[in-house]
């Protein structure tokens, strides 16, 4: 599928999303609002579709990449977050705004500590002030992947700078806003807008130079690369049952439960799309990058699943499957195989 042809496809999906302004909410009259910032990724405009699917009012935030029916705020201009919480009233904060790459932060930490750190403690005193549910999004690089799987209660331990500054997230947040959730997630994919958007579906182009040379891929690092739309499936199970039981607060993890190195994802989605894997070459040493990663974060998600908040994950190769068969060259790849 061409550039413009996926791009035409994936505005379609936005426009059934259907982010609320205000000339939709007079139609929710007396159904929950939802804030989510960080809507014009790839984890925000999951969690946007879950929760309107849901029945909620949903405004989205974004910035740079901000566009029709999201509202554009400035998270690090403290006044701007202020005046957006009170004209909006938000029952429910979704946090999903931040800093993800590791080996940016190692070369603008001061940008992204800024958006990762300051403006969630901004959100989390403005959510406490207006009495909304926060609910932050936090990531398994808080953990040093030495004594996997890590529980709720296990001590952090942070390699580089982005789990630092998703750590200090965490506190802020629970500083400012005690009722609030932390949900930790690991390396996430899902209905990209493009193949790049997750370092999950990245490896499609690897995939894709079977008629190249050879590729190496890390087969050290361990991964749960996990669906976005499961993610957003939990933030509304949190977030409804939050508003009605105080007690659900603290940290949480979701994870998707299949453990896959970058080599054995790109085999995966090979053998998923019926092409060669033969090019591909694990790399068994650790791969030189700016920022230290940890070798297995895995994440025990028992407290979700014990309060019945949890989902099944989806599987692995049906869910790539979904994600990546709008970039394949043929348009009539998908029914071919499901038809």
């Amino acid at each position: 599928m061409r550039k413009s042809n996926m791009t035409m496809f994936w505005s379609d999906i936005r426009d059934v999303i259907c982010i609320a302004t205000r000339s939709n909410e007079e139609l929710l009259v007396g159904a929950p609002r939802v804030l989510v910032t960080g809507a014009t990724g790839l984890l925000g405009r999951a969690v946007c579709r879950e929760f309107h699917s849901a029945g909620w009012t949903v405004t989205g935030t974004g910035y740079r990449r901000a566009r029709l029916r999201l509202l554009r705020c400035d998270l690090t201009d403290e006044d701007a977050v202020r005046g957006l919480l009170h004209e909006y009233k938000p029952d429910v904060i979704v946090h999903c705004a931040a800093e993800r790459r590791p080996d940016v932060m190692e070369r603008h930490t001061e940008a992204a500590v800024n958006l990762n750190v300051h403006a969630t403690s901004t959100l989390a005193k403005e959510a406490a002030t207006c009495g909304a549910l926060f609910l932050y999004i936090s990531t398994d690089y808080v953990f040093d992947g030495r004594n996997p799987p890590y529980g709720e209660d296990d001590s952090p331990n942070p390699l580089n700078v982005y789990g630092r500054s998703k750590l200090e997230g965490e506190r802020e947040t629970l500083r400012h806003c005690p009722g609030a959730v932390v949900l930790r997630v690991p390396v996430l994919f899902g209905e990209v807008e493009s193949v790049t958007e997750s370092v999950v579906t990245s490896l499609y182009l690897k995939v894709q130079e079977a008629s190249e040379e050879s590729c190496t891929l890390d087969h050290v690092l361990q991964r749960f690369p996990t669906d976005a739309r499961d993610v957003a499936a939990v933030c509304r199970k949190l977030s409804e049952r939050a508003r009605q039981d105080p007690s659900i607060r603290g940290i949480f993890h979701f994870s998707g439960k299949e453990q896959m190195t970058k080599y054995e994802m790109a085999v995966a989605i090979a053998q998923a799309f019926n092409l060669p894997s033969g090019h591909l070459i694990p790399l068994t040493e650790q791969p030189a990058a700016s920022a230290l990663r940890p070798i297995n974060s895995q994440l025990n998600c028992c407290r979700l699943e014990l309060l019945n908040l949890s989902v099944e994950p989806r599987p692995f190769t049906s869910a790539i499957i979904d994600c990546l068969w709008p970039f394949t060259p043929d348009k009539r790849w998908r029914q071919t195989v499901f038809h």
